[in-house]
């Protein structure tokens, strides 16, 4: 049984809480820690300057602010601690609050424990963010109400009180925020696991072990996925506690989700053909086979079939833009590395016309030459790296013998202008720069929501 709200509300009402961290998930969660009567300390590195705005809103609300150099110092004396998801539990700060006594915790934590509705929690190295979306796509559209947090859509705690016994929940959930992770997941969903982010974990092991937090606490009626081809994620059935169900796109997994011969099957049933998957690439294959053996439960066939042949993929990730005289352009702004460049071009399965080039991140672009120029048609460079680039293509081009045509140019403008004048009905026109974008724009999102206002600007 889960535990009733009530109990949370009972148990903070006048409590000294600190909460570390004043970004996006804790600010509402600040506001409505104020609102059911616990007494807020705010800690952030940030400077009131900075701030601006929202450390006046706090002040008014009651709230005391610790900021700037060394704001963790004052972090002592207090009963609850709100830690922000990058902050490792062993730091020195929590170690000492926590040896006076504070239950330590985080925003998400909370949320599992009490959250009414059933839990989707999704976690992996690769392909979290499509899954997570894809499953609640899926449950949309069989008519559940369905809301979307943890590392994207909104901070779901302060709205807890709204979610019903009936309405669904997707999570996709950060190898922080598994860290301290200890409440049961309904369905736990591990799409894959590889080396990553290894610079805020001790050790590979350390990184396995955060993840393995999304099933270890589930009871036996509980579900644990896992990608039958990822030996890391197929070792976790050994300890799981609930039921396990397998996706495979190499193997036939009778009781699972799996791919043959160019249709995704569930338990034996096709569900659709892999050419009529708006989101192309075995990778997106993998995230659908995951999904629907995760929802089977709860989701109808008709439905999976309807979403994996309308859904258009979540923003700037291979996102189709539109399509005009018969030519495709494709939004992959999230591309900030030659490797997340080629994931992109192999999932075409066609040469295409490829706008690349950004800011240096120092990553060297031979990968992407060698790699990649069996799927490359046309290729327009910009940005800081476009010499570099061409240089590493320039290379591929005397040791290999074949030529791309590489065009350079000096915007984003130009580059859509000149990947309209050179594309041929049929072909494919894809932004994925292969580096990060703060030449030219604050972030990815930018960088991609400005490639979508150009070309839908286009005649």
């Amino acid at each position: 049984m889960k535990k009733q709200f009530d109990e949370f509300k009972e148990f903070i009402k006048d409590k000294n809480v600190a909460v570390v961290g004043i970004g996006v998930s804790n600010i509402p969660l600040i506001n409505f820690l104020v609102k059911l009567g616990a007494k807020v300390t705010a800690f952030d590195k940030k400077t009131r300057e900075e701030l601006g705005e929202t450390a006046l809103d706090f002040e008014k609300k009651g709230v005391l602010l610790e900021l700037g150099a060394g704001y963790l110092d004052k972090l002592t004396g207090f009963q609850v601690v709100f830690k922000t998801p990058s902050m490792r539990i062993d730091c020195d700060a929590l170690i000492k609050v926590k040896k006076e006594g504070a239950y330590i915790t985080s925003e998400m934590e909370e949320f599992v424990r009490y959250c009414k509705g059933k839990i989707y929690g999704l976690t992996g190295s690769d392909g979290k963010t499509t899954t997570t979306t894809i499953v609640s796509k899926l449950l949309e559209a069989q008519g559940y109400k369905t809301w979307v947090g943890g590392n994207i859509g909104t901070p779901l705690f302060s709205q807890i009180e709204e979610i019903e016994e009936n309405h669904m929940v997707v999570l996709e959930l950060s190898s922080f925020q598994l860290m301290t992770m200890n409440s049961p997941i309904d369905v736990a969903i591990v799409t894959n696991l590889a080396p990553n982010h290894l610079d805020m974990h001790k050790d590979m092991q350390e990184y396995i072990d955060s993840k393995k937090n999304i099933f270890l606490y589930q009871n036996k009626e509980d579900i644990l996925v896992v990608n039958r081809e990822n030996e890391i994620t197929y070792a976790f059935e050994k300890e799981a506690k609930g039921i396990i169900r397998e996706f495979s796109s190499k193997r036939i997994v009778e009781d699972g989700a799996y791919y043959k011969d160019g249709s995704l099957y569930l338990q034996g049933i096709e569900v659709c053909k892999k050419d009529d998957i708006v989101i192309k690439g075995i990778h997106n294959v993998e995230n659908y086979l995951a999904a629907f053996i995760a929802t089977k439960d709860d989701v109808k066939i008709e439905t999976m079939k309807k979403v994996a042949e309308t859904f258009s993929g979540v923003e700037h990730r291979c996102e189709l833009v539109r399509e005009i005289d018969g030519v495709k352009y494709y939004n992959d702004s999230i591309a900030s590395s030659p490797t997340r460049t080629l994931a992109g071009l192999f999932a075409f399965e066609k040469k295409v016309i490829l706008i690349a080039g950004g800011y240096d991140k120092h990553i060297p672009f031979n990968p992407l030459a060698e790699e990649g120029y069996p799927y490359i048609k046309e290729l327009i460079l910009l940005g800081a790296t476009k010499y570099m680039i061409k240089e590493a293509f320039d290379k591929v081009e005397v040791e290999k013998g074949v030529k791309i045509p590489i065009h350079m140019v000096e915007s984003l403008e130009e580059a859509v202008l000149k990947a309209k004048e050179i594309a041929q009905k049929g072909d494919v026109i894809t932004l994925a720069p292969a580096c990060a974008s703060f030449d030219m724009f604050p972030n990815f999102a930018v960088r991609g929501n400005k490639f979508k206002e150009l070309v839908k600007k286009l005649g």
